[in-house]
C-alpha cells in the first residue's frame, strides 16, 4: 500500500473524536480498529476493569511495541466530567500512527518525526469509564466514579436523580429569602452571587435530585462527592492521606480498581520516562512540586521542566505553574494522593498535569497569581462575559431554561440552569480539534526527550591463534540520561546499564575473560540540560563525553556474538556481530 493510501485508510478509521466526545463503546471501537489495521505498530490491552465492569484500555504504539524500551505515557479522563482528555489522548495516538506509517505532521520537523518513530508511547484515553459514561448520558455530576460504597451514610445528603424525566440531571433553584444567588440584570435565568445592593428574588441552588434522610426542614449543602465517594486523583500512594484529611481518598491507596490497574501496569514498566495526565479546565500546565516550593525542588529537574514550559506557551498559549506555589485550593494544604505526584516521585517521570481548555482566556479574564485564584473570580462582570460568550460561541449550551416542577420534598422548584459539560468543563465541539493539535505538538516533544541507547562504531580485529577483538561504543543519543530525570537516579529501579556478550549458538565465539561476560557500564548522560541549567552567558562550555562508553572484548572462536545492553529504565538494546575467528 502506498503512503497516501495508508494515510487515507488511517483517516477513514476515525470515529470522530476530534469533533465530539465519545462514549465507552466508541472509545473501545476506535482503539480496536486501529489495532486491527496496524498490528505491526500497536498492542491493545485492558489494564483492568472499572468498578462497573468496563475495560480500561491502553494502546501501546511504537516501532517495536512488544519490546521494553524508553517510553512515554499519556492518559485522560481521570475525572469523569473532563471528557476532552480522552479526545486529546486519541488525537495523539492518531498522530503517532501517522508518523509510524511514514507520514508527516506540520508541527513536527522531519528529524524529530524520525526520532519519535523509535519511541514507545502508552495511550490510556479514559481512566474513569464509568463516570464518563454517567456524565455523557445523564448530565449527572460525578467526580470520578459513580460508585458510593462508604460504610456509613446516615446523615442527610443529596442523591442525584432525573426528576422531570427529560434525560438530564441538571440543577434546581428554590426561591429563599436567605438565598446566595440572584438573577443577573438583563440576563433572565442567569444566576450570579448576591450582593448588598440586590433586592431579589434570591435563590438557593441544589443538584437535581432527592435528599436522603431528610428531616423535612433542614436542607443539606451540596458537595462534589455527595453521592459519589471517590476522587481517583486522591487515591494514589504518594503522600496519600485518609478521608478525614483528604476528601475522596477512599480507604487506602489503590482501593479503587481503576487506580489499582494504573499502579500495577506502570510499576511493571520502569522504562516509562514521560507522563502527561490530562484534565480540564483552565488552560494551564501544572508541574511538580505539589507539596513544597521550587526552592526545595531538584534544580536540574526544574531546568528540564522549563523546557516544557517554553513549548506549552508557544503551541497552546498555556502557562506552566508550580503545583504548590500556584495551584493549591487552600494555602499550604497540598493535595494528597495525586497521580502526577506518583508519576514524578515514585516512577521518576517528567510528569505534569495539563488542565485543557483556556476558558478564562476566551472570556478575556486576566491571569491571577497564584493561578488557582482565577477559578474564584465569579463576579457579575465575568458572569456577563460567560453568558455572552455562551450565546455567541457555544450555541447557548451552558444556560438552560428554568422549568417549574413540584418537588416531592421541597415543594415548588425550578429545574434547569447550568449545563457545565460543554463550554465550561470541556471546549465546544468546534474548538476541540484545535485543542488536540496544540496538545499533540507539546506532548510529542515531551515524548522525544526519552533516552535512547545505541550500539555503534563496531570493529572486529583478528588477533591470530583463533582470537578476535571486538571494540564497540555504547551511546545515549537521547535528551534525558539513562536514568531519566536527575532526581530519578536514586530510585531502586534506576540500575546502571550492564552489557552482556554471549554466542548466538553453541560453539560460537566465547569471551576469553569470564569477568567480561557482564560489564557494568554505569549510567550514560543525555545531551539535554534544560533551560537555565548548566549554561550561562559567561560559561558556554559543555560537558565531556559522559554519554558514551567504549567496550573491548577478546573472543575465542568464530560465529555470531550477541551483545546486549540492559537496564530497567532503558530496556534492552542488542546487536549481532559476526566474528570470523
Amino acid at each position: 500500500m502506498t503512503l497516501s493510501a495508508s494515510l487515507e485508510a488511517l483517516a477513514a478509521l476515525s470515529v470522530g473524536f476530534r469533533q465530539r466526545y465519545l462514549d465507552h463503546d466508541e472509545v473501545s471501537r476506535q482503539l480496536a480498529v486501529w489495532h486491527v489495521a496496524f498490528p505491526e505498530f500497536t498492542r491493545l490491552a485492558s489494564l483492568g476493569r472499572s468498578a462497573e465492569g468496563r475495560d480500561i484500555w491502553c494502546l501501546a504504539i511504537g516501532r517495536a511495541p512488544d519490546a521494553a524500551q524508553p517510553a512515554a505515557w499519556v492518559d485522560g479522563n481521570l475525572h469523569a466530567s473532563e471528557l476532552a482528555g480522552s479526545s486529546v489522548a486519541l488525537a495523539i495516538a492518531e498522530d503517532l500512527l501517522r508518523l509510524q506509517l511514514g507520514g508527516e505532521l506540520p508541527w513536527v520537523p522531519a528529524h524529530l518525526a524520525e526520532h519519535l518513530r523509535g519511541v514507545l508511547v502508552y495511550v490510556v484515553p479514559r481512566i474513569s469509564p464509568d463516570g464518563a459514561e454517567t456524565v455523557l448520558k445523564t448530565g449527572r455530576y460525578v467526580r470520578s466514579s459513580p460508585v458510593d460504597d462508604r460504610h456509613t451514610r446516615a446523615e442527610a445528603h443529596w442523591r442525584s436523580a432525573d426528576l422531570d424525566g427529560d434525560g438530564f440531571m441538571g440543577r434546581m433553584r428554590v426561591q429563599h429569602p436567605d438565598g446566595e444567588m440572584v438573577e443577573a440584570p438583563g440576563l433572565p435565568g442567569v444566576l450570579q452571587p448576591r450582593s448588598l445592593e440586590d433586592t431579589g428574588p434570591f435563590y438557593k441552588v441544589y443538584p437535581e435530585g432527592l435528599i436522603e434522610h431528610f428531616d423535612g426542614r433542614n436542607v443539606p449543602a451540596a458537595h462534589f462527592l455527595g453521592d459519589n465517594r471517590y476522587d481517583l486523583n486522591r487515591t494514589f500512594p504518594w503522600t496519600w492521606a485518609p478521608e478525614h484529611i483528604q476528601a475522596g481518598a477512599g480507604d487506602f491507596p489503590g482501593a479503587m480498581p481503576e487506580t489499582r490497574a494504573i499502579l500495577e501496569y506502570t510499576c511493571a514498566r520502569p522504562h516509562i520516562h514521560v507522563w502527561m495526565n490530562y484534565h480540564t479546565f483552565g488552560g494551564v500546565i501544572i508541574r511538580p512540586l505539589g507539596d513544597q516550593p521550587d526552592s526545595k525542588m531538584n534544580q536540574a529537574d526544574l531546568a528540564i521542566f522549563r523546557e516544557l514550559e517554553g513549548w506549552s506557551k508557544h503551541y497552546t498559549g498555556y502557562p506552566t505553574v508550580s503545583g504548590f506555589e500556584d495551584f493549591l485550593y487552600q494555602p499550604d494544604t497540598p493535595l494528597r494522593g495525586d497521580l502526577s505526584d506518583y508519576a514524578y516521585h515514585q516512577r521518576g517521570c517528567l510528569a505534569v498535569v495539563c488542565e485543557l481548555w483556556d476558558l478564562f482566556t476566551q472570556l478575556g479574564m486576566p491571569a491571577t497569581k497564584p493561578f488557582a485564584d482565577v477559578y474564584g473570580q465569579v463576579t457579575p462582570e465575568n458572569i456577563a462575559k460567560l453568558a455572552a460568550w455562551d450565546r455567541e460561541h457555544n450555541a447557548g449550551r451552558i444556560f438552560r431554561p428554568w422549568v417549574a416542577f413540584d418537588h416531592p420534598q421541597l415543594g415548588p422548584v425550578e429545574i434547569g440552569g447550568y449545563d457545565t459539560r460543554i463550554g465550561i468543563w470541556n471546549p465546544p465541539y468546534d474548538r476541540l480539534d484545535a485543542v488536540c493539535t496544540g496538545q499533540s505538538a507539546v506532548f510529542l516533544r515531551m515524548a522525544a526527550l526519552v533516552p535512547r541507547i545505541v550500539l555503534d562504531e563496531i570493529q572486529v580485529t583478528a588477533l591470530g591463534g583463533g582470537l578476535s577483538q571486538v571494540d564497540l561504543r555504547v551511546r545515549n543519543t537521547g535528551y534525558l540520561a539513562s536514568y531519566g530525570l536527575p532526581s530519578a537516579r536514586k530510585l531502586p529501579f534506576s540500575e546502571p546499564l550492564r552489557l552482556t556478550a554471549a554466542p548466538t549458538a553453541a560453539g560460537g565465539p566465547e569471551v576469553v575473560s569470564p569477568g567480561e561476560r557482564v560489564i557494568e557500564l554505569g549510567h550514560l548522560e543525555g545531551w539535554g540540560r534544560g533551560r537555565g541549567g548548566d549554561f550561562g552567558f559567561g560559561a558556554l562550555e559543555t560537558h565531556g563525553t559522559d554519554g558514551q562508553r567504549w567496550v573491548r572484548l577478546v573472543l575465542r572462536g568464530a560465529g555470531a556474538l550477541e551483545v546486549e545492553v540492559y537496564s530497567p529504565r532503558t530496556g534492552r538494546t542488542s546487536v549481532r556481530i559476526p566474528v570470523a575467528g
